[in-house]
C-alpha cells in the first residue's frame, strides 16, 4: 500500500504538514502525559475543521486536554461552563436596543471564537444544547432575522463526565452525530501519573504554553487536507464499513452517511499527518471506532449480553475486506 498518486509538490506539502502537526502533539503532551493518541485524535478532529466529545470521569485531563490545544494554536478560544440555568443567548448571544443609533445591535456570545471549550456540556438544559449544536451545524448564528457567521477555523470542544447524572440532560442521539469523534481519555499509566506529580510545582502549564502554530498556519492545514487524494476502493471500502452497521443484528440503528463523510475527512488528516497526500485503509481501520461508535444504537437484548458500539465497529471491520495495493 505504498504506491504514491500525488505529485512532488503535494508530497512536499504533506511533509510540512506532518512536521507542524507534530510539533503541536508534542507540545500539548507536555502537559497531558501519556497520552499521545488522544492528543492526535483531537488534533485530527482540529484539521477536518469537526467537533470533539470527550467523555470520562472527572479528573483525567479532559479540560486540560481542550485548553492546551487553544493555548498551542495562535486562535481566539473562550470556554462556556454549563449549568442549568445557561440560556441559550448566554452562548450565541444577544440583539440590544442601542437608543443612540435607533437601532438594534448584536452582542456576540462566547461561541464568536477559533476554538470553543464546552465544558460539561450535559449539564446544560436541551435548549440550551440544541443552540450550541446548531452553531456546530451550521457554523452561524441567527438572531431576528440576521444571520452571524462564526471565525474559521472553528472547533467545539466538549466535555462530559457519563457517571455523574445527577442534574444531567444527556446529549440526544441527533446531536451526538454533530460530533466528528468522541473519546475517552482513560487513566494515566503508573509512569505517567509519576511523571505528573514529579513535575506538578515547576512542569510545563497551560499559563506557560508558548503557541506553536498560527489560525492562518491551521487554515492552510485544513485546505492541504481536503485535497488528500483518495482512490476508488477507498471510497467503497469506506461505504461498505458503515453501510454494514445498519444491518447488523446487535444495532438499533446503525450510522448514516454523515458518518462516511466524517471518517473520509478524518482519513484524510491522518495521511496528511504521517507525511503522505493520500489515503490509506490503516486510516481508515484507525479512526473507523471513535468516528462511528457513538453515533450507533445498540439493541437492547445485545447489552445485556455486553455487547458495545465498540464490539460492533470490530465486528464490521473484520469482516469487510482491505482493497489491495493494486487497486490503491
Amino acid at each position: 500500500m505504498t504506491e504514491n498518486h500525488s505529485a512532488p509538490d503535494a508530497d512536499a506539502l504533506a511533509k510540512r504538514f506532518a512536521q507542524l502537526f507534530h510539533a503541536l502533539g508534542t507540545s500539548i503532551e507536555r502537559v497531558i502525559r501519556g497520552k499521545r493518541d488522544k492528543v492526535e485524535l483531537a488534533l485530527i478532529c482540529l484539521f477536518s475543521e469537526g467537533h470533539l466529545l470527550v467523555e470520562d470521569v472527572p479528573g483525567v485531563g479532559k479540560t486540560t486536554l481542550a485548553r492546551s490545544i487553544a493555548a498551542s494554536v495562535e486562535a481566539r478560544w473562550n470556554r462556556i461552563q454549563f449549568t442549568p440555568d445557561l440560556l441559550p443567548s448566554d452562548v450565541t448571544g444577544v440583539s440590544i436596543f442601542n437608543q443612540g443609533g435607533n437601532a438594534f445591535e448584536f452582542h456576540p456570545g462566547p461561541i464568536f471564537a477559533n476554538i470553543v471549550v464546552a465544558d460539561e456540556i450535559n449539564r446544560g438544559s436541551p435548549k440550551t444544547q440544541s443552540a450550541l449544536l446548531e452553531v456546530m451545524e451550521e457554523r452561524r448564528v441567527t438572531v431576528d432575522g440576521r444571520g452571524h457567521p462564526v471565525p474559521r477555523p472553528f472547533m467545539v470542544i466538549a466535555t462530559q463526565n457519563p457517571v455523574d447524572m445527577d442534574g444531567t440532560y444527556p446529549l440526544p442521539e441527533a446531536q451526538l452525530d454533530r460530533f466528528l469523534m468522541r473519546i475517552s481519555m482513560g487513566y494515566p499509566d503508573h509512569a505517567s501519573e509519576v511523571a505528573v506529580l514529579a513535575g506538578a510545582p515547576t512542569g510545563a502549564t497551560l499559563d506557560k504554553m508558548p503557541p506553536v502554530s498560527s489560525r492562518d498556519d491551521v487554515a492552510r492545514m485544513i485546505q492541504f487536507a481536503a485535497r488528500v487524494h483518495v482512490a476508488g476502493p477507498i471510497y467503497d471500502y469506506v461505504v461498505r464499513l458503515v453501510a454494514a452497521t445498519r444491518g447488523h443484528a446487535d444495532l438499533r440503528l446503525g450510522a448514516s452517511p454523515r458518518a462516511s463523510l466524517a471518517l473520509l475527512r478524518a482519513a484524510r488528516v491522518r495521511a496528511a499527518a504521517a507525511g503522505r497526500a493520500y489515503v490509506v485503509p490503516e486510516d481508515i481501520k484507525v479512526l473507523a471506532a471513535p468516528v462511528i461508535a457513538h453515533r450507533l444504537i445498540v439493541a437492547p437484548e445485545a447489552e445485556l449480553r455486553g455487547r458495545g458500539p465498540g464490539d460492533v465497529v470490530a465486528d464490521v471491520l473484520a469482516g469487510i475486506p482491505v482493497p489491495q495495493a493494486a487497486g490503491v
